[in-house]
Order: C-alpha cells, then sequence, then structure tokens
C-alpha cells in the first residue's frame, strides 16, 4: 500500500471521528445544565457598632456549548440577603456573583442555613421553564460571640466609723449575646489593705446568662482600726472581667465600679471593754440614786401625816 493512500484513509478516519464526536455532543445538550458553587462565608460580628454582615462568594458554571440565563432565588431565614436575582453564563464559561448576609444587632451567638437556588430560564436564546432542575448550594451563617458587661452598686459613697464590719453589694450584669463568666475582685485590694481595711469576697466568679438578672457579689469590709482620730477618705475599686474576652478576643473586657467611703471617728485600743464597765457602773449608781430617792419619799409622807392625825383628835 502506497504512502499516499495511507494518508488518504487517515485523513478521511479523522474526519469521520470528528463527525461523531460532534452529533454526541450535540445529542448531549438536548437540555440545559448548570452547576452551582458556594464558599462558606466568614462569621458574622453582632455587636454594636459592627457592620453586622458578611459576604458569600458562588459561581455558576454552564457545561453546554450554548448560553444560558439563570435565575436567583435565596431563603435565610431571619437573615437579610440580597444578591442578584438573575446573571448570564455563556456556552462552557463561568460566572461568578457575590450574596450579602445582614445579622440583627445583638443577634444570640448560633447559626443559620442560607439556602441559594439557581434554575435555568433561557438556553441559546429561547424560554426552558420547567424543563432545567433547579440546583442549590447550602452555607452556614455563623453569630459570633461578643462580651459586654456593666457593674453597677447600691451606694457611690459610705460613711462609717473605725472598726465597723460592712457588707457592700455590686451588680454585675451580663450585656453579651452568649453565656459568659465573669471574675471579680477589688482592683486597689493592696492600698487599702495597707490603710487598715480588711477585704474579703465571698464569690469571686460566676456565670451569667446573657441579658439575665444580675448576679450580686459582696465584698465584707472592716474599717481601720487605726488608733486616735480619723477622719479619712477612701476610694474602693470593684472590678469585673469578662473570662470569654481574656480567652477568645485577646483583649481583657472589664469594669471597675468606684465607691468613696470615708472614715471618721475615734479608736483606742480596750475601748469598747472601758466603755462597757463604765455604762454598767452608771447604770448601777442612777438606779441606787433612785432607790435612795423613793425611801425619802416615803419618810416625808409619814412625818407629815402624823401631826395632821395628832390635830385631828
Amino acid at each position: 500500500m502506497s504512502s499516499s493512500f495511507r494518508t488518504a484513509v487517515m485523513l478521511i478516519s479523522v474526519y469521520f471521528l470528528s463527525t461523531l464526536s460532534g452529533v454526541a455532543m450535540v445529542q448531549a445538550q438536548t437540555s440545559p445544565e448548570i452547576s452551582l458553587d458556594c464558599q462558606q462565608p466568614q462569621a458574622i460580628d453582632v455587636f454594636p457598632g459592627s457592620t453586622r454582615t458578611t459576604i458569600v462568594y458562588c459561581a455558576l458554571s454552564n457545561p453546554t456549548a450554548v448560553s444560558e440565563t439563570v435565575r436567583l432565588t435565596y431563603a435565610g431565614g431571619i437573615l437579610g440577603v440580597a444578591g442578584p436575582g438573575s446573571k448570564s453564563v455563556s456556552g462552557g464559561g463561568t460566572a461568578s456573583f457575590e450574596v450579602a448576609l445582614r445579622a440583627e444587632l445583638r443577634a444570640p451567638e448560633g447559626q443559620q442555613v442560607v439556602t441559594i437556588t439557581a434554575e435555568v430560564i433561557t438556553w441559546g436564546g429561547g424560554p426552558v421553564a420547567g424543563i432545567s432542575e433547579p440546583v442549590e448550594s447550602k452555607v452556614l451563617a455563623v453569630y459570633k460571640q461578643f462580651s459586654r458587661l456593666r457593674v453597677g452598686a447600691e451606694l457611690a459613697f459610705l460613711q462609717l466609723r473605725p472598726k465597723v464590719d460592712y457588707m457592700l453589694q455590686f451588680d454585675v450584669y451580663n450585656d453579651g449575646n452568649a453565656r459568659d463568666k465573669f471574675n471579680v475582685e477589688v482592683q486597689n485590694y493592696e492600698e487599702l489593705n495597707d490603710a487598715g481595711f480588711q477585704l474579703s469576697i465571698p464569690l469571686l466568679t460566676d456565670e451569667i446568662d446573657s441579658l439575665a438578672p444580675p448576679t450580686k457579689f459582696r465584698v465584707q469590709m472592716r474599717t481601720p482600726k487605726n488608733q486616735g482620730w480619723t477622719d479619712q477618705y477612701y476610694n474602693l475599686q470593684f472590678k469585673a472581667t469578662s473570662e470569654f474576652s481574656v480567652r477568645t478576643e485577646g483583649i481583657p473586657n472589664y469594669q471597675i465600679q468606684s465607691m468613696t467611703i470615708y472614715i471618721r471617728g475615734i479608736y483606742l485600743p480596750g475601748f469598747e471593754l472601758t466603755g462597757t464597765m463604765m455604762i454598767t457602773a452608771l447604770a448601777a449608781v442612777a438606779l441606787a440614786g433612785r432607790n435612795n430617792t423613793n425611801n425619802r419619799e416615803e419618810e416625808m409622807d409619814y412625818s407629815e401625816l402624823q401631826p395632821l392625825d395628832s390635830r385631828l383628835f
């Protein structure tokens, strides 16, 4: 067989095979088709002042040889969802689009499933309603936890005498969007201890639900017993810190509630015992004096009645 004949046969075979592949492609493209792929979005910040938004990045792919128009719909539950209503995709091409998600302010920590649906409505310039099956892509929107707290006190100013016991009370509120643990302390404990105060906190930490009633933390205090006269102002600083902020947010979130304590009065060692003895002695003297007075009154009445009786007889 000559080389020219073999070349002619090869060319005819290639042409025949290419024709068959073209027919197969045409047969495969009897209906529209679309694929949808969406990436998981970043978690959403919902603390006051945040944008409360995140973006979902999606891509449409058209495996057919003709252009398509794709209708896009969204379901995001309580989330606000914004994205294009339709997208055109060329034959064998892809098209990207973005979907914006917006959460409510202070949304509780949690998650929400978002469903994005794509359906071909035109194919090769003609309508194809009901022919193409819709495709879906589901992503998970996560609401991030944030810490926030408030600290209140029953009193902002307190006046006491030296060496008296008093129970201070502070309220800690969880204004964050999830359960959090709060640690408390007296910020300037060393300063007050050096001044003669005795302080202790029965409850040092507690977990509080989001927006729940406050936890009442108490500080047991004994005022200084420095000998002599005291007329001094002190400042007690009660501090509460979110444990979640330390563990996760990287910056401690805390609040300090200050209370002014005015100590005025005198303290002398042993004065309490001496004072008790003096009061007892004074009470005894007063009682004895009262008895003597009653006796004198009885004698006076008797002496006055005798002459009167003698005159009557």
